[in-house]
């Protein structure tokens, strides 16, 4: 309970740690990324975690890179025995690193090895059936520092990316609040990752959440999922763009990719095996709606097969 400890991180996913820390040690300052514009007025927004620490009356700082002379003094008179790393969006190099007695630590929302990178949750989604988090320590690779602890969770059938964020996030702050003790006490023995078993997941990109009809169904509905929030998974119909949110894959059902048919009164989409039916969209300028609703309201959705 006597050590220092700097927390650095951003976004809803380093909230939950952020949180669990304040009420188990002491944090002597919170580093997080600068204010960014947002929104239609494109004002100044806060980073969540700079609300939470303000909330917690914690010593708030934002350097615009953690690579300046003045940023990296800043961590040095703060003085941590520990940094904690959750989610706060720039790798850490050596001045940083070797800043702390017990170094960097790092909690990942994968089951390291597995998915190093930005985007380990949408990965899992799209490739796994269960996922987890990996309390590490950090070096100055991306994600392969020697492990300290992991914990695991199957990925539910309708979990979204969103839904995933939470749990592990909820997750990964209480391994941390498990693994601290253990780690300073000398009890866990960091244990290396294995190069030749790693994945990577790297930063998705708006494009990337273009559906691509010649896939298999069960793979386009789990990018559904996975894409959900961001950055969203969406075709084209005749030029206006339709984001789905929630679909099934009939995988008995064969179908020409990319063409359009009507399964049960709902929108469906050929693929390279079986059929994508949508169950809720929403078209650019229009508000969300099911799948019977949009077809209701579109009529050039060609009517090639009914069932």
């Amino acid at each position: 309970m006597d050590k220092r400890i700097v927390f650095m991180g951003s976004p809803d996913f380093a909230v939950p740690a952020l949180q669990a820390l304040a009420k188990n040690w002491s944090i002597v300052g919170v580093v997080t990324q600068p204010d960014r514009p947002a929104g239609r007025g494109r004002k100044l927004q806060p980073p969540i975690v700079k609300v939470l620490a303000h909330e917690l009356q914690l010593p708030i700082f934002q350097p615009k890179t953690l690579r300046e002379t003045a940023a990296i003094d800043l961590i040095r008179k703060l003085a941590p025995d520990v940094i904690v790393v959750v989610a706060f969006g720039q790798i850490l190099k050596q001045d940083v690193l070797a800043i702390p007695s017990y170094g960097c630590i790092n909690v990942h929302a994968s089951l390291l090895p597995r998915w190093r990178g930005a985007a380990p949750i949408q990965a899992a989604i799209l490739h796994d059936e269960i996922t987890g988090v990996t309390i590490m320590q950090m070096d100055e690779g991306l994600d392969t520092g020697p492990i300290l602890s992991q914990r695991s969770v199957p990925i539910q059938h309708e979990m979204t990316a969103g839904d995933l964020s939470v749990a592990l996030a909820q997750m990964g702050a209480e391994l941390l609040i498990d693994t601290l003790p253990l780690y300073f006490d000398g009890a866990i023995k960091p244990r290396a990752q294995v190069d030749a078993e790693a994945t990577q997941a790297p930063r998705l990109v708006k494009a990337d959440g273009e559906l691509d009809f010649n896939r298999p169904a069960e793979y386009l509905t789990r990018q559904i999922r996975a894409f959900n929030p961001w950055p969203g998974s969406f075709f084209y119909l005749e030029g206006v763009q339709i984001r789905v949110f929630r679909a099934q894959a009939l995988v008995q059902k064969q179908a020409v990719p990319g063409k359009r048919y009507i399964i049960d009164s709902q929108p469906a989409l050929g693929t390279r095996k079986g059929m994508l039916v949508l169950s809720e969209v929403q078209a650019a300028g229009k508000k969300r709606m099911s799948g019977r609703e949009f077809l209701r309201g579109t009529h050039n959705w060609i009517e090639d097969q009914e069932d």
